[in-house]
């Protein structure tokens, strides 16, 4: 085959000089210029490089594989997935975000694409005697236990956490006017609060493993530091302190920025070596045991003036995690909230092994955690925040019918930005300027505008949640349990998720 291409570029580039030589024109020159660099590029393909095969084998037309290995995502997501096949979220998911943020229409027609006769679907039973939705409650929610001063009164979707350095500035900005536009909380994420968080929204101001805005590097070693946290936490904007253990993308892993993201200004800002990968540590230098994390908890309470203050982690060892709980119990002190994340997170870059094969999903880990909260008497003191690909009402009234409180959404509200899933936020070449930092990509995303479309999602989400709730016949989002979500078993029963996950 090789010599049948080179055979082929070299005929073509003779043909070309011939055509030259009795018609001297400039749009034959062209054509001789076109193949005369085919040519060369077949001979360097064939004979010179060394490292492709492929390519060695099959000059020119090798480079073909790499085009289409280039654009496959585009090109799967544009000509061949239907509304329900696609992932990590479908097009139908994504269509309702976009819709809803720019207040288009929102309605389907000529019904569902679901097959609701297959195994796993899920769906709510509506009332004879619906309520008038206008007049649901319960769509905001106090955290704070009995050991916190300052409560905190938030929406039951918030922003879930996404750093400064993820994302860029303009998609920080344009999350934390959303946020304040519609009076619900934004979460920093494990990279700090930078200037562009600082935009009037309330924020969860993340602690990690790394200590990026609580901490300092000693020795090469990151550390918690007093000043400096006490410094961001008591900031008017703070609500709630969020001390992260893991997330769902890379449990057990630590934080990952890649060095092309880690610019000059995030560097300072996280007090690191610019333009060098940044691997979070896997566990926290600050304690060691469960009761040195809750002495840290109550320092960190302390420390922001009373403010709530929880954990986040996907969850691991069923045993640790109630060992952590009964610990709560035993010694009458806990944190103000939970984050549970679920396995199928992460807006983030992430190994393949971790963000597959690692971390409990988010229903069983959500059951899990509430299950063992009522066990040891503490669900009425820690509230549950839970994050894992909710995109639509349903999403929400099914977690929260299975014990969470509150909903924290990243890829929903990464979608109301303008994100089209292109799946490159680990390369810093995000189209729509969500998540990169290179300057002509970041430009692209005008904050002015997507800030409205962020404030338009929550809201509109909120009203769906409210009239799924009201065609249920409740008056409180919080009155559904895992009674009122049914799931088809796979012998095509229709079943409760409390008989799934209760009993």
């Amino acid at each position: 085959m090789r010599d049948t291409i080179l055979a082929v570029v070299i005929v073509a580039n003779v043909l070309c000089g011939v055509l030259v030589y009795f018609i001297p024109d400039m749009g034959n020159y062209i054509l001789l210029t076109i193949a005369s660099a085919f040519t060369m590029l077949a001979i360097y393909d064939a004979f010179l490089q060394k490292k492709h095969s492929l390519m060695r084998a099959f000059p020119i037309v090798a480079r073909l594989r790499w085009v289409f290995e280039e654009e496959r995502e585009k090109i799967q997501q544009y000509f061949i997935e239907d509304d329900l096949n696609g992932t990590p979220i479908n097009r139908e998911k994504r269509s309702i975000v976009y819709q809803r943020s720019k207040k288009e229409i929102e309605t389907v027609p000529f019904g569902t694409q679901h097959n609701v006769y297959e195994k796993g679907y899920e769906f709510v039973k509506h009332s004879l005697f619906p309520k008038d939705h206008h007049k649901v409650k319960g769509d905001r929610v106090l955290i704070g236990s009995d050991k916190c001063i300052q409560k905190y009164n938030t929406s039951i979707i918030n922003i879930s956490a996404m750093s400064f350095g993820s994302l860029s500035k303009n998609a920080i900005m344009a999350l934390n006017q959303g946020a304040k536009m519609g009076d619900f909380a934004h979460n920093t994420g494990e990279g700090g609060i930078s200037p562009y968080h600082l935009e009037g929204g309330d924020l969860i101001f993340q602690v990690g493993t790394g200590y990026f805005g609580a901490g300092k590097t000693v020795k090469g070693k990151r550390v918690f530091d007093e000043e400096i946290f006490r410094e961001n936490a008591v900031r008017p904007e703070v609500k709630m302190i969020e001390i992260k253990f893991s997330q769902g993308a890379k449990p057990g892993h630590g934080g990952i920025l890649p060095a092309k993201k880690n610019t000059e200004e995030i560097s300072k800002i996280r007090s690191v070596e610019p333009y060098t990968r940044v691997d979070s540590p896997p566990n926290h230098d600050a304690f060691s045991n469960f009761e040195e994390m809750i002495s840290f908890i109550q320092k960190v309470r302390d420390l922001s003036d009373g403010k709530p203050v929880g954990v986040k982690f996907c969850v691991g060892d069923n045993d640790e995690i109630e060992e952590m709980i009964e610990t709560f119990a035993k010694v009458k002190n806990y944190p103000d909230f939970i984050s549970v994340d679920g396995g199928e997170g992460g807006t983030g870059s992430a190994p393949l092994e971790f963000s597959n094969y690692v971390g409990t999903p988010l229903l069983d880990g959500l059951v899990f955690v509430n299950k063992t909260l009522k066990k040891y008497k503490l669900k009425e003191q820690i509230k549950i925040i839970a994050s894992g690909k909710a995109i639509d009402a349903f999403d929400v009234v099914k977690y929260i019918a299975l014990g969470a409180d509150v909903i924290g959404m990243a890829r929903s509200f990464m979608l109301s930005l303008g994100c089209i899933q292109a799946r490159e936020c680990n390369l810093d070449t995000c189209p729509v300027g969500v998540a990169t930092q290179d300057e002509d990509l970041v430009e692209a995303l005008v904050v002015k505008y997507k800030n409205v479309r962020v404030k338009n999602y929550h809201s509109k989400t909120i009203d769906a949640v409210k009239e799924v709730v009201a065609a249920m016949g409740k008056g409180k989002i919080s009155d559904v349990t895992s009674k009122h979500v049914f799931r088809r078993d796979k012998a095509g029963a229709i079943v409760s998720l409390n008989e799934i996950y209760e009993n």
